[in-house]
């Protein structure tokens, strides 16, 4: 889901709109200049109003600098941008239902690409999907192969360390194994260092935990994740006869609770972001490179590492997680679609967009040939994926409903409302009823 800067107790609707100029055409769907603009707007264009629905309010301003530059190609063109974190599942439900589908909205990928397959437009053979990496192109895919969404952006989930903390406490490499992460915490609080900092207030930070182990399971099982994820779906697996599920993943969750800052259930995504960016916890559980910014706003020298998480004593299960979690969709009934699809293959194939991803929004670019933004998590993961493969990207295999309950059910586990096994069992029937679009 959908992983945030900025949470909110209530939600944040933004609405933005570029006021059009005069002019006019509607055409122009699939039409783009030798660089990747699109076709540039004349005089007598008549004006086109994009609607576009999203639920990621950390990328506002990005956002519209990319509406603004746009409005530079196609004067005709008007984009109102509204932005929903609370509820924004439920509100764009209701919408579909009555019928009044936005021209643009977001979604997960993985599963979820088909779930909405029905209201969205087919860009399998669109400038945009070309562009694309083939593990973004991938995940924003439906079961028949067709390319049904657009990347938000590229994106990474680890571990993220304070290198300072850990040099404090003479540790001098990241942990890979479980054994080591046991020793590090022990080295951590020995200096006064309190070794980690959660959001378990948030639903979605423990999806991004748990693909790891998601991950490392299937490989001890010599099976892909998907298909070890396909098992769950189907009541075929059990999480008791995948040790790392059953036992590492919880031994892991009781260690953060056990030996991270006070009252987990009450520390939202920002109070994580400041309890680590200040220092108070030396690791940062459940998050990813979207985080940096806010890291760095806070302390701007802060020396940040990332490493995939200990999942068990085998330090090549040890892996950084890339990939697209999220999509943006076309509404394949909307009155603008092609003007809408002119828009982002634009955005995909320009150089202006081809440079936004990494200078405007700062994050990794879903698309080949475009730069790595200037922050230490994309750096870092650049050279970690010199050397070692990334992890596959499981939490797409999986609807975001069961992720809501699977962190639901991991909230009541750490509350003290669920043992172990009842938990275990609840994740598995959960993952029956909701897995799947089916």
């Amino acid at each position: 889901m959908v992983k945030r800067l900025v949470s909110l107790s209530v939600s944040l609707m933004l609405v933005v709109g570029i006021l059009a100029a005069c002019g006019g055409n509607n055409g122009g769907g699939n039409t783009s200049s030798e660089n990747g603009g699109a076709a540039g707007g004349n005089a007598g264009e008549k004006p086109v109003t994009i609607n576009m629905f999203t639920a990621s309010p950390e990328y506002t301003d990005a956002f519209n600098a990319y509406i603004a530059e746009y409005k530079k190609v196609k004067p005709n063109v008007t984009i109102n941008l509204e932005i929903m974190q609370a509820d924004y599942n439920t509100v764009l439900k209701s919408r579909i239902a009555a019928g009044s589908t936005p021209d643009v909205f977001q979604t997960t990928a993985g599963g979820d690409i088909d779930t909405f397959a029905e209201y969205s437009a087919d860009l399998t053979d669109e400038p945009l999907a070309a562009a694309m990496t083939d593990a973004v192109r991938a995940n924003m895919s439906s079961t028949e192969g067709r390319v049904l969404g657009l990347p938000v952006k590229g994106n990474l989930f680890a571990l993220i360390y304070n290198q300072k903390l850990l040099d404090e406490a003479g540790i001098a490499e990241a942990p890979k194994t479980m054994a080591e992460l046991e020793d590090a915490i022990a080295k951590l609080e020995a200096k006064g260092i309190t070794p980690f900092a959660n959001a378990y207030k948030e639903w979605w930070v423990w999806k991004h935990i748990f693909q790891h182990y998601v991950d490392a399971a299937a490989a001890e099982a010599g099976v892909s994740p998907q298909q070890l994820v396909n098992d769950f779906i189907a009541g075929k697996a059990k999480i008791a006869d995948h040790p790392i599920l059953a036992e590492n993943f919880f031994n892991f969750i009781d260690l953060t609770v056990q030996h991270g800052t006070p009252k987990p259930l009450e520390r939202d995504s920002n109070a994580q972001v400041s309890d680590f960016a200040l220092g108070k916890a030396a690791f940062m559980t459940g998050k990813g490179a979207w985080d940096e910014e806010a890291i760095k706003k806070i302390t701007p020298d802060f020396q940040l590492g990332i490493m995939g998480y200990p999942v068990d004593d085998n330090p090549e299960h040890t892996q950084i997680i890339t990939g697209a979690d999220q999509a943006l969709r076309i509404n394949k009934d909307s009155e603008t679609v092609d003007e809408t699809i002119a828009f982002f293959n634009w955005l995909y194939t320009s150089d202006y967009g081809k440079n936004w991803f990494s200078g405007v929004a700062k994050v990794i670019p879903p698309i080949k040939d475009a730069p790595l933004p200037d922050l230490d998590m994309p750096k870092q993961m650049g050279e970690i994926l010199k050397t070692s493969e990334s992890g596959d990207l499981s939490i797409n295999y999986s609807l975001d409903m069961f992720h809501q309950r699977f962190g639901e059910i991991m909230q009541a586990y750490i509350g003290g409302n669920k043992p172990r096994e009842q938990a275990i069992g609840e994740i598995e029937k959960a993952w029956v009823q909701l897995g799947s679009a089916q």
